[in-house]
């Protein structure tokens, strides 16, 4: 279906694009605050794993809060792998000293496309892993769900099991942890996204991501045969650089993405009925930026990048089909955006579409931004970033940083 409706003018959407691009620089941060959090957290990923150099497992602070966002309501999500590293083939399996890093193949013949089965050929491994382990043709095989259990258990008895992560609380901070193997290699399922690279991202951010690591986090397809036991293939390193990648006005338009999910399209719904999260419109924008479906983003233009974005988002939802942005052949859909679930969806989504961008006005924090441009058209709006931040102010967030990506005590 064709969503090209265009519910304003350029010329009289340009202040309101501007009004609204000010204000989610207060609300998310400008450039400058953003890459000082990105900073923090890339120095606490390096001290966090070099003070566990004994402990055979790598932290990585992901998601959102690794990103550069600090939305209120947001917890801090933690990637924590063993030093079992997963390989596509056996013929990788010379480049590791067996009897210091066994290798552990990853098996996606029997599994939807971005699921896989992890194969121990050799049964040898640390306690967490063997104790997790299934039995299928003769073969040994980590099951997601045992895994996660066991890990949860041994790692932090008090945590609780939240989809593929323990959640815990500490020193009155909530976390996420997500239990997961790493893999030096590419997946053969995702060579098609390195084709797909011609505009963004550039090729120096394309070469980064491919030569490091994707992971393996602990949960299954709902429609697979051994839900239980498969792994989803995680690409939360790369969608990092992606969003490290975009400029401030891409950055924003995936903050009010976020925001209008939270605020308005989500809102007031239970845990439940939430049936868009962040990571579509996560997906939604790199597709925008591949497809470069928008020539200019910039703030005078910042409201048709959100619209775009949308469009794409309410196509999706009227076709029963996300693709996942690496391997396009898993539909993000496919368990929970079908039937009348998806009729639902729409019709509230299109509602919104109906309305123009004016359906913003639905979203508490911005909604005195538009209402500003609306009734004050003549005011001045400045765009310099440099006056929107004291350097006082500036300096107290960096403490803050520095305070709460304090090295976490083992646990």
């Amino acid at each position: 279906m064709d969503f090209s409706k265009s519910s304003h003018s350029k010329k009289g959407i340009q202040p309101l694009s501007e009004s609204v691009y000010v204000g989610l620089c207060k609300i998310l941060g400008i450039q400058h605050q953003v890459a000082m959090r990105r900073d923090v957290v890339d120095i606490w990923n390096i001290v966090q794993n070099r003070s566990r150099t004994n402990n055979n497992e790598e932290r990585l602070c992901s998601r959102s809060f690794g990103e550069g966002f600090r939305l209120q309501g947001s917890d801090k999500d933690i990637m924590i792998w063993p030093n079992h590293l997963v390989i596509w083939d056996l013929s990788h399996a010379h480049q590791y000293i067996i009897n210091r890093c066994v290798p552990i193949l990853a098996d996606s013949s029997k599994s939807p496309p971005g699921f896989t089965l992890l194969w121990l050929p050799i049964p040898v491994a640390h306690d967490i892993v063997l104790s997790s382990c299934f039995t299928l043709n003769e073969r040994f095989y980590i099951s997601s769900s045992m895994y996660i259990l066991n890990a949860c258990s041994v790692v932090n008895p008090s945590s609780t099991i939240h989809g593929p992560c323990s959640r815990s609380v500490l020193q009155g901070f909530e976390f996420d942890n997500a239990h997961c193997f790493a893999c030096d290699f590419w997946p053969p399922s995702a060579l098609s996204w390195i084709d797909r690279c011609h505009s963004w991202p550039k090729s120096h951010v394309v070469r980064d991501i491919v030569r490091n690591r994707c992971h393996f986090v602990a949960i299954g397809h709902k429609l697979g045969n051994y839900e239980d036991d498969e792994w989803r293939i995680s690409f939360s390193f790369a969608e990092q650089k992606l969003v490290y990648s975009m400029n401030h006005c891409q950055f924003l338009t995936y903050g009010l993405l976020k925001l209008f999910l939270n605020e308005v399209i989500n809102f007031e719904q239970r845990d439940e009925s939430k049936l868009l999260c962040s990571y579509h419109m996560k997906t939604a924008i790199f597709w925008v930026l591949q497809e470069n479906k928008i020539p200019h983003w910039c703030p005078r233009n910042f409201l048709e990048c959100f619209w775009v974005c949308f469009k794409l988002i309410l196509n999706w939802v009227y076709e029963g089909v996300c693709p996942n942005f690496f391997i396009p052949e898993n539909n993000m859909f496919l368990t929970k955006i079908h039937g009348e679930a998806q009729t639902m969806l729409f019709l509230r989504l299109y509602e919104l579409y109906e309305n123009g961008v004016a359906c913003l006005l639905q979203s508490s924090s911005i909604r005195p931004y538009i209402l500003n441009a609306l009734y004050n058209p003549r005011s001045f709006i400045c765009l310099d970033e440099k006056t929107r931040i004291s350097e006082a102010e500036f300096d107290e967030e960096l403490f803050q940083e520095i305070i709460f990506n304090e090295p976490l005590p083992p646990q």
